[in-house]
């Protein structure tokens, strides 16, 4: 499906006039490849230490001999962790930069890890990860916003998506690492802690990386105030590349209270669309994915756990790798919000025929192709898109704080779902449970429909202090969509 021409891009051959232009219309080079990169591993270090933890847990409860519930909370740690880092590290990167907040969140990550490894018993795992998961969580929001805020107009998705893609190398990586060390005759004990502590090792090697990159140039010129500034940093970052004249200083912006997002009808609008959506998929997608090992057994019982780590790793390579390069790569000319609209849909589907069908839930074969297309579009979907939207419908001075305030709610229902399905497997059965999820993606794609589409649209152009435009039907061209908000001056 591909975007008209855009019409900014033929209106005047005029130089760019300030930092925010400029980078509307730099094209791909290597500062954005760099950019990618140094987030991309951060949040390649956030999916392995979230998705190893279902293998962790299983070899874990069998040394510990853990009840359903401190299992769940072993599983569902760090992601409480990470509910309540969005929310925090959200909000410090709006008041005091995002580049601080950008290295404090890996090293936080580091030292998370390092603990999880040496724990002695239960409670100190759990402590561990959740401390974990406050670095996971505060690197949502910042790796997020700041690729979006670094990225050109026409390709933000694809930059913000490929470092969201990294989580399919954490979803291999994992099961991989855990089929080796399992293989090797070590003890279960040894393997889970090694497991943990290899975590450490990528969070570590981007602190430095990442101490050596410039503050947002939209943050510096829009926020405090000195667009000369962030000309020079982004200058000097991008070795030349993208470089602006003549850049002044402006007058500094305005932050915005953290009560305006429940206050204001346009920023209480965004929230809903983008946390409502996040909640409702992360529900159905971490409870379905930290429960694997306990779905596999209940489609086949007699399974081994190696056998389980094996399906798990082939639903990754065959169906959640292809999603995220489509999505990354197709995003911006499906549409952000249409992409994800797509996605829920499928998950309905696939989740509600897995339901209706019982025969479905005893064969191998068939549960892996319905239960693999769905993860196809879970990542060519809302997996991607929700990190993506919330990346870019907030204004600069609270786009940390939305975003961090939409993952957050996202982790909680991620939280929700890790301690629900194994208990709703348990009493409502495997197919009960896929209802359940099919019952949230449906309600996951009302709730994206409030959202505007926001695909090869300047980040200027969203303004919190405008008017929402009515939202185009489902099915028009997201080239055609207008600007999702007009200023209302």
């Amino acid at each position: 499906m591909e975007a008209r021409p855009d019409i900014h891009h033929q209106s005047s051959p005029r130089q760019p006039s300030g930092v925010a232009e400029l980078l509307d219309q730099a094209p791909r080079s290597r500062f954005h490849r760099r950019a990618v990169v140094i987030s991309g591993i951060g949040f390649f270090t956030d999916a392995y230490d979230l998705f190893v933890i279902s293998t962790v847990a299983a070899l874990a409860t069998s040394q510990w001999h853990l009840s359903t519930t401190m299992t769940s909370w072993v599983t569902g740690s760090a992601i409480l962790g990470a509910f309540v880092g969005a929310l925090v590290f959200g909000r410090l990167a709006d008041l005091f930069g995002r580049k601080s907040v950008y290295v404090t969140v890996a090293v936080v990550m580091v030292v998370g890890a390092l603990f999880s490894a040496f724990a002695q018993d239960a409670l100190w795992l759990i402590l561990a990860r959740f401390v974990l998961g406050l670095g996971i969580g505060g690197d949502y929001p910042v790796s997020a916003v700041l690729m979006s805020e670094y990225s050109n107009r026409d390709d933000r998705g694809r930059h913000v998506g490929l470092v969201f893609s990294m989580q399919a190398l954490g979803l291999i990586v994992g099961p991989l690492v855990a089929l080796c060390l399992l293989s090797s005759g070590m003890g279960g004990d040894i393997v889970w802690r090694l497991l943990l502590a290899l975590g450490a090792l990528p969070a570590a090697a981007v602190v430095a990386m990442r101490a050596k990159m410039p503050e947002s140039p939209r943050f510096v010129s829009q926020v405090l105030g000195s667009e000369k500034r962030a000309a020079e940093a982004l200058a000097r970052f991008s070795e030349g590349s993208i470089a602006a004249t003549g850049a002044q200083e402006v007058g500094s912006g305005q932050s915005r209270r953290l009560k305006d997002f429940f206050t204001d009808r346009a920023l209480l609008r965004l929230l809903l669309g983008t946390a409502g959506s996040w909640l409702l998929f992360d529900y159905a997608y971490y409870g379905n994915t930290l429960s694997l090992p306990s779905i596999l057994h209940e489609v086949s019982p007699s399974a081994s756990i190696d056998a389980k780590l094996l399906w798990s790793l082939g639903i990754f390579v065959v169906f959640a790798v292809p999603g995220y390069v489509l999505a990354f790569s197709k995003m911006d000319r499906i549409g952000h919000r249409r992409l994800q609209l797509i996605g829920f849909a499928v998950m309905a589907v696939a989740f509600t025929v897995l339901a209706a069908a019982g025969a479905l839930t005893s064969d191998v074969g068939a549960f892996l192709a319905i239960f693999g297309l769905s993860y196809l579009f879970i990542e060519f979907g809302p997996n991607s898109t929700t990190f993506v939207l919330a990346s870019e419908v907030f204004p600069v001075e609270s786009r940390t704080t939305g975003h961090g305030l939409a993952a957050g709610l996202g982790k909680l229902g991620a939280f929700i779902g890790a301690f629900l399905v194994p208990n709703l497997e348990g009493s409502v059965g495997l197919r009960g449970m896929l209802a359940v999820a099919a019952g949230a993606a449906v309600l996951g794609f009302l709730v994206t429909l409030v959202l505007p589409e926001p695909a090869r649209r300047s980040l200027e152009e969203l303004s919190p202090r405008a008017e929402l435009r009515p939202i185009p039907a489902f099915g028009e061209d997201s080239s055609e969509l207008g600007e999702p908000l007009r200023a209302s001056g």
